[in-house]
């Protein structure tokens, strides 16, 4: 899943030669030298001149390397500070990186998430029991990191209930530290607009930090409203994460920064569950996945 950069070349090489061949007869002397000679030494006939074809020699086809687009950066960052550490852009369902479920659920036959077009997809959708089901994509014991900058690209989903997140998170140890780099709120006060069909339409997000002590502290968080339908378009989503600062980017501006430590390595979460300020979904909460919570790509990179 990384990408690796390469340049091309050519070379051509050209060359041609004609090679033009000719002899010539020799003349008489002055005519008092002249003599009639016998017919055995009679002149022999003046040699023909010959001339032989051109040949051209054609190029020899050099090899050339496919060209390959160059390594992404972070959006709005100086590229030369990061290098690229992970990098999803979706081709696949790759189970060699992702879990599809939280650690504390086994699998769900839910059909309500899939990977196709260069996306991942999570929709609303009821289980067996008629309830809407927290699907939950990770990287639980197969990828983490600490410190870096941390993106996705995604666009989000409507209805009431609905609570995309993309966030990083360590649950082994005592501490259990969060670092929530977007949760929306389609249905709650203020985090959305109502259309015509009374659907709500997620219009803010917020980034948090949770620390990760005993009692839960939260180190900072900011509802961020944008003024625009979040469903409607993508978006990028980020995080620079330092030894003791996190700054939030929204489309790669800044929108938010905490000043606290946060140590401990961390994996990847993206999900859609429901509820909380969301409200609880309904028959109003669109089903299916052409109201998914999509995502382009997930990239980090490294403080270099």
């Amino acid at each position: 899943m990384f990408k690796l950069s390469f340049h091309r070349f050519s070379l051509s090489l050209s060359c041609c030669a004609s090679i033009v061949l000719a002899a010539c007869g020799g003349g008489g002397g002055a005519a008092a030298d002249a003599q009639t000679l016998p017919a055995a030494q009679a002149a022999a006939p003046a040699p023909t001149t010959v001339v032989s074809a051109a040949t051209t020699v054609n190029p020899i086809p050099e090899a050339v390397a496919a060209p390959v687009a160059a390594e992404p950066a972070p959006f709005g960052q100086d590229a030369g500070g990061y290098k690229l550490t992970f990098n999803e852009e979706f081709d696949i369902f790759n189970s060699g990186i992702w879990n599809d479920h939280i650690w504390y659920q086994g699998s769900n036959a839910t059909k309500n998430y899939t990977v196709e077009n260069g996306s991942l997809k999570i929709w609303p959708q009821r289980d067996a029991n008629g309830n809407f089901f927290d699907r939950t994509i990770d990287t639980d014991g197969k990828y983490t990191q600490t410190y870096g900058y941390f993106e996705m690209e995604a666009k989000l989903p409507v209805g009431k209930g609905t609570w995309p997140a993309f966030w990083l998170f360590n649950h082994i140890g005592e501490r259990r530290p969060e670092m929530d780099i977007m949760e929306a709120y389609a249905g709650g006060n203020g985090w959305g607009n109502t259309d015509a069909q009374g659907i709500a339409h997620p219009t803010a997000f917020a980034p948090t930090i949770w620390i990760g002590d005993y009692e839960g502290h939260q180190a900072g968080t900011k509802m961020t409203q944008v003024g625009i339908d979040l469903s409607a378009d993508f978006h990028k989503y980020a995080v620079k994460w330092e030894p003791n600062k996190q700054t939030y980017y929204f489309d790669g501006k800044e929108i938010y920064s905490v000043n606290v430590a946060m140590t401990d390595p961390m994996y990847i979460m993206l999900d859609l569950w429901f509820g909380s300020a969301s409200g609880t979904p309904d028959d109003s909460t669109p089903q299916g996945k052409n109201n998914a919570y999509e995502v382009k790509y997930v990239r980090a990179w490294q403080f270099k």
